[in-house]
Formats: structure tokens, C-alpha cells, sequence
């Protein structure tokens, strides 16, 4: 069977062979609507990039004698082993670093980060004795701070994190614009006519992102009247253990929409007796399995994985060594989703948009 080239790609699309071949590499010089088409014909046609030519181009630069491995390593840091497949937005992440992984020609080698026979310089040793020179590390959702027992693999492999930044050590990382979402989810709720918006997340989840969410809600709330400014509610750990502790502070504050990334909050209102969204509105910050009727804001992870395996290959093909490569940082956009649990409620005296 024919191998499909490069040139049978800028065939079909009707671009030249060096405009498909930066497309497929994102290149910010090819117009976005020009790369998507060029990726679903690429796509349409089967096409898959050869590793090795792009190794090769790499080591020829430096003048070196290649090594030729075309595998990344797929880390998986979550606690529970089974993340990649049943936790609630990790698999999205996964789906992207496959896909795009299989896009560019490479093959993902899985492991668990928390298996303790991987401790403590066996991990190296199996990734070496494979010729893998590149790991994704995916579903750190508790902490941002990496397992311990791994810390010469940081220093002698390139590594890559998605959807959070980690420090000790700080390593490159793709993740939402946590800032950005939560600015652009205050505009949108606004826009409709929500006068006490509140911020219910738990505290944990803000210390992971570096305090963005209650930082970015702080900054929305300025152009509301100071009598409407809620300061965001953080034990929704507590709450779990004790709804009163949530009832009571709704009781307290009349919100009358909530952002949140958490799923319990609607059960918490339901029982309480309010209606979804006629008394209390609701915005899921995260829309995943079990909110696709929810109003709120797409992270899209699965275009982080992928935005992951692209920056890990220009890591792995810059001729340097991982330790002289300064950790480098992608934000993805994420983009405003409309749903059932958020109704219009403009009005004369609703709030102007938030600058």
C-alpha cells in the first residue's frame, strides 16, 4: 500500500508542500483557517509525519551522530491509576496527546507515577533503555507538586505538563487560561443580566492554579456595585462533609448565579429548593461528562494534550540537552458554552458588561 506524502496532502489542498508542512506544525505564519483544512485533509488522507526525518534534521543542525526513537512517555500523575479512563476530565487530556501523538508519528508508552517500583531511578532506567527522550505528565488535580522519587528524570528528560503549572521543579506546561475564563465568564453572565454573582470553588483547586480564579473574579467584580462584590465561597470540601455550612452562607449572601466547578453545588440548591435557573443561575467552569446541559465555559483539555505533544517535540528537536532548556508555557483559550441552567434576565437596570 502507498505511503501518502507530504506532497499528496498539498495535493489535495492545493497548497504547496512547504505550506503543509507548517501547517501540521502549527506554525503562527500559516493563517488558522489554512492549518485546520490542511490537518483534516492531512487527516482524510491518512497522512502521519515520519519522526525519524524530523530527528534527523535536528541532529544533522548539530552535528552529531543520530539516535532515532520515535516514543514519548504518558504520565500518568492522578492518585487513582485508573485516571486516564474514569476520572471526569482527565481522559480528555489523554485523547488529545493520542491524537496528535498519532498525527505526528509517535507512539505513547503509559506509566503511573505513583506505582512505587517506578521510584527512585527505575523510571529512568526503563525510558532510557527504550530511547525515549520525552514525557507528557497528565492529571495532577489535588497539588502542584510532582510525585517524589522522580527528580533526576526532571532534570535529564524534557518534560511536559498539561492543565496546571508545577514548581519544584517548574517544568514547561499547556494549560487553560484559568484568568481569562473566569473574566470571560463573569462578562457573559453579566451581559444577561446577573447583578450578585458569586464564585463557589474549593480552595485546593484555587492553590493549584496559583489563585487565579479567586484572583481574576476579584478584578471582574470592580465595575458592580461594592454592595454586590461577594467574596468567593472555598470549603466546598467542608460543605461536603456538611451542607449547612453551604446553606448558610447562600442564605447569608442571595447570589443569583453561581460559578463553580464543582457538580454538587446544583444538588446542594435542589435540596434547598431553589429553581435552576429561575432563582439561582448556574456556570460550570469546566464543561465535561455529566454538564452538557449546563451553561459555562469549554477548557477544551482534549487541544491542551494536543498543544502538550506539540511543544514536547519541538523540545525533543531542538539539538539541546532538557537541562538548557528553559521550561516555556502555552495557554489555551477556552471559549463560552450556553446552557439550560443560566437564563437572560436583562433588564433597565441590569449591569454594564465588565471591562
Amino acid at each position: 500500500m502507498k505511503r501518502i506524502s507530504m506532497s499528496d496532502v498539498a495535493k489535495r489542498a492545493g497548497v504547496s508542500k512547504n505550506t503543509v508542512s507548517l501547517a501540521l506544525r502549527s506554525d503562527p505564519q500559516i493563517p488558522e483557517v489554512t492549518r485546520q483544512r490542511v490537518r483534516q485533509v492531512a487527516a482524510d488522507l491518512g497522512y502521519k509525519a515520519n519522526p525519524v526525518i524530523s530527528e534527523l534534521m535536528a541532529e544533522l543542525r548539530k552535528g552529531s551522530d543520530a539516535v532515532y526513537k520515535h516514543n514519548f512517555a504518558l504520565m500518568n500523575a492522578n492518585q487513582d491509576r485508573d485516571a486516564f479512563r474514569q476520572h471526569p476530565t482527565v481522559p480528555d487530556y489523554v485523547a488529545g496527546c493520542r491524537r496528535r501523538a498519532a498525527e505526528l508519528g509517535y507512539g505513547l508508552d503509559e506509566f503511573w507515577l505513583h506505582q512505587p517500583e517506578l521510584q527512585d531511578g527505575r523510571l529512568e532506567s526503563i525510558l532510557k533503555a527504550r530511547g525515549i527522550r520525552g514525557a507528557l505528565v497528565v492529571g495532577m488535580m489535588k497539588e502542584n507538586l510532582l510525585p517524589a522519587g522522580f527528580e533526576s528524570l526532571w532534570r535529564n528528560f524534557a518534560a511536559v505538563v498539561t492543565g496546571v503549572r508545577t514548581y519544584d521543579p517548574t517544568l514547561s506546561f499547556v494549560c487553560v487560561d484559568h484568568h481569562a475564563l473566569l473574566i470571560e465568564a463573569l462578562e457573559r453572565i453579566c451581559e444577561r443580566g446577573v447583578h450578585r454573582p458569586a464564585l463557589v470553588i474549593e480552595e485546593t483547586i484555587d492553590r493549584l492554579v496559583g489563585g487565579r480564579f479567586t484572583a481574576a473574579f476579584e478584578h471582574g467584580l470592580k465595575n458592580l456595585r461594592p454592595a454586590d462584590r461577594l467574596a468567593p465561597f472555598l470549603k466546598v470540601d467542608a460543605s461536603r462533609e456538611n451542607p449547612g455550612v453551604f446553606r448558610d452562607w447562600l442564605k447569608r449572601r442571595k447570589p443569583d448565579a453561581i460559578l463553580t466547578l464543582h457538580t454538587v453545588v446544583e444538588e446542594w440548591l435542589l435540596a434547598s429548593g431553589y429553581r435552576i435557573p429561575e432563582d439561582i443561575g448556574l456556570v460550570q467552569l469546566e464543561c465535561r461528562r455529566g454538564c452538557q446541559d449546563w451553561a459555562g465555559m469549554e477548557q477544551h483539555n482534549d487541544l491542551t494534550g494536543e498543544a502538550a505533544v506539540d511543544l514536547l517535540v519541538s523540545l525533543t528537536t531542538a539539538g539541546k540537552e532538557p537541562l538548557s532548556l528553559s521550561p516555556r508555557g502555552i495557554l489555551i483559550t477556552p471559549t463560552w458554552k450556553d446552557g439550560k441552567t443560566l437564563r437572560s434576565r436583562s433588564g433597565p437596570d441590569s449591569p454594564a458588561p465588565l471591562a
